[in-house]
């Protein structure tokens, strides 16, 4: 299902206007993966809880995860996000639409976990709740009808890295490891927000923060402009890349870009800085790329 321009591509962003025009349609579901950092002052449910998007369910990005593991938000067990699926009634024959209450930010992480589980008829709300709320489209503190559906899930996993992965990719030099922390973070000029991780980044990564990818309304730069930031950041598309940052959220920012440039071999780090910054045997780099 894919609309008549690259903007309105169902299986990476559909806009605003497109979200406004389906709304009603039988196999839309929409999904509020909004999730903030602490130091961020903001509740995601209870904002889900006093306004979202007509039939939206929350997704709980901290909760539908690998609670075995002592990282932040790892990928769940494929039987638990089928569980949790069925539950919010999202399964096979689906179009799927992620937003989150910062334009675009935490939405890609579940549009990349979506993909994980080898479901590619999903798409990230162009510039999310904000842009949907500036122009006057409805929201509602009414719960959705939820009704079981069956889910497929087939993993592909070639989308998620591990830490031996990564290391050895850094180590060899051939992949393109792009972080999409904020420049201070990257070069270790600044604490990590989570206490007990040394400052830096992974030896040969590249800095491409995830907000220079968007526009001012939080919307998602061009696909020319888009590859126009990754090689300025001196990224080797050639190469196959691998996201990292902090936990694992906003590198799928990179990975969605990556994508809407067309670019299909990417994966995604998934315990990111989390954990490189913990392991002290592990190299790290600080200063510019």
């Amino acid at each position: 299902m894919t609309g008549t321009a690259l903007s309105e591509d169902t299986s990476t962003l559909v806009s605003t206007q497109w979200l406004a025009e389906h709304l009603k349609m039988p196999d839309l579901r929409l999904i509020d993966a909004s999730w903030y950092l602490p130091d961020m002052g903001r509740d995601p449910k209870a904002e889900y809880a006093e306004a979202h998007i007509p039939g939206a369910r929350f997704f709980d990005i901290d909760e539908i995860s690998d609670q075995r593991s002592d990282l932040p938000h790892m990928v769940p067990p494929v039987e638990k996000f089928m569980s949790r699926m069925r539950a919010m009634g999202i399964g096979d024959g689906h179009q799927v639409v992620v937003y989150d209450g910062m334009g675009l930010f935490s939405a890609a992480r579940v549009w990349w976990l979506f993909r994980l589980m080898g479901k590619t008829d999903v798409a990230v709300l162009d510039g999310g709740l904000p842009k949907w709320r500036a122009e006057g489209h409805p929201v509602t503190d009414a719960d959705p009808v939820i009704r079981d559906r069956h889910m497929t899930v087939t993993r592909q996993n070639q989308l998620v890295r591990d830490v031996t992965e990564v290391a050895r990719a850094a180590k060899l030099g051939d992949h393109s490891i792009i972080d999409a922390r904020a420049p201070g973070r990257f070069k270790g000029e600044v604490p990590e927000p989570r206490e007990g991780l040394r400052s830096g980044h992974i030896p040969g990564s590249r800095n491409v923060f995830f907000r220079d990818l968007l526009n001012g309304d939080g919307t998602m730069k061009a696909p020319d402009d888009l590859r126009t930031v990754f090689e300025a950041a001196g990224v080797d598309l050639g190469k196959p890349a691998i996201t990292t940052c902090g936990s694992g959220v906003t590198a799928a920012v990179l990975s969605l870009a990556l994508e809407r440039i067309g670019k299909s071999d990417h994966s995604l780090y998934d315990g990111s800085w989390s954990e490189w910054g913990m392991y002290a045997d592990l190299p790290i780099a600080t200063g510019e790329a």
